[in-house]
């Protein structure tokens, strides 16, 4: 199969590429990520508004620009090389794909055109205390009340969950798993940002208490949306683990050609050249696997893109960890420090390695998709 990109494809990775050494300089990175805002609201204002990023593959009926899904992971593979710290994920691979795979034609005329402007920040709220991305894991609870709907119970480690004006609550009902839509205002909400590991990439924990919600789709019918709605949003994780991968490995390579010792540069020793290009070849074969999904999402067949997007997150979550280990061994004591942004690039790794569920997890699915 041909994973090539087309040239107007590799024109849009040239502009989003401009723009984010423009915009996501490790300075940029550094002044957001330790100053706890999450992001830089012109930064997010600038990207809907002069390249419309966050409704590049929406459906024009619904404000965006109706773009697919290989322009989207360029550009998600652009994000994760820069460390852009922004909601992009959270609003984009989460929130409108599941608008998207809802079937509520309403609730996506309604909501998805303030997402496609960057007025509208959004998450998906689905993990609560054990962290699973399972629907076993699914306990808070969706009532029905006069007016609608109402949520009680807790979910955490959600993305960008106190920044986001619209939270997407994954709920049990007597009906079974709904998906409601409720807004950051509402009563009964209660939003703390959590410490994490990677400081480029935000979380929170919510707190429900007969909040007002608004159903999206028909009641008991949401979990096959939110499984479709994970296997998208890992299939474009793993293009930004690959754009990030790429970035930290090509650090290391350019100072093991700069970095002189013994009278020569060290990546002419013999433990250095062999460790880059293993890295190098574990990238190549990551990226494969992440542009491999996204080929499979311009498909239809659900088959495919469940193993697609299991396969990638096993295969560019472990990589890119190892990448960015192997690129603070290249760099030596000085890749250990905090001022070396190889550091930022190893927890975002980590983080990335868990955001949607273990590599393990993702074992398990692809096992289930193949039928072992």
């Amino acid at each position: 199969m041909d994973f090539s990109f087309s040239e107007e494809q590799e024109e849009l990775r040239e502009v989003v590429r401009s723009f984010l050494a423009a915009h996501s300089a490790e300075a940029d990175v550094r002044r957001i990520s330790e100053g706890g805002q999450g992001h830089d609201p012109q930064v997010w204002g600038r990207m809907a508004g002069e390249l419309g990023l966050q409704g590049l593959a929406v459906p024009e009926e619904y404000g965006g620009a109706g773009f697919g899904y290989a322009e989207l992971g360029i550009v998600f593979e652009e994000m994760g090389r820069a460390l852009l710290c922004a909601p992009y994920f959270a609003s984009v691979a989460l929130a409108a794909e599941a608008l998207l795979r809802s079937g509520d034609d309403l609730a996506a005329k309604d909501l998805l055109p303030g997402i496609c402007a960057g007025t509208t920040v959004a998450t998906l709220a689905l993990t609560e205390e054990d962290g699973h991305w399972t629907e076993d894991g699914v306990r808070l609870t969706a009532a029905r009340a006069d007016d609608g709907w109402a949520l009680s119970g807790l979910k955490t480690y959600v993305p960008d969950g106190h920044l986001a004006d619209l939270l997407l609550v994954v709920a049990r009902g007597e009906d079974g798993i709904s998906l409601f839509a409720v807004d950051a205002a509402a009563p009964g909400l209660t939003r703390t940002r959590l410490p994490t590991l990677d400081q480029t990439r935000e979380q929170a924990r919510l707190e429900f208490a007969g909040t007002p919600a608004r159903l999206i789709g028909q009641a008991g019918t949401a979990w096959p949306v939110v499984e479709r709605t994970l296997a998208t949003a890992g299939i474009l994780l793993a293009a930004e683990q690959v754009g990030g991968a790429a970035a930290t490995l090509a650090t290391a390579v350019e100072y093991a050609k700069a970095r002189v010792q013994y009278g020569r540069p060290i990546g002419s020793f013999q433990g250095i050249k062999h460790l880059c290009a293993d890295l190098l070849t574990e990238l190549e074969s990551a990226r494969s696997a992440a542009y491999g999904g996204l080929w499979a999402l311009q498909s239809s067949d659900e088959q495919e893109i469940r193993v697609a997007a299991a396969l990638a997150q096993v295969c560019c979550s472990e990589v890119f960890t190892r990448v960015a280990g192997g690129s603070i061994q290249v760099h030596g004591a000085i890749g250990f420090t905090w001022e070396h942004p190889a550091h930022l690039y190893f927890k975002r790794a980590k983080s990335a390695e868990t955001l949607l569920g273990s590599p393990a997890h993702h074992r398990e699915l692809l096992a289930s998709a193949l039928g072992l």
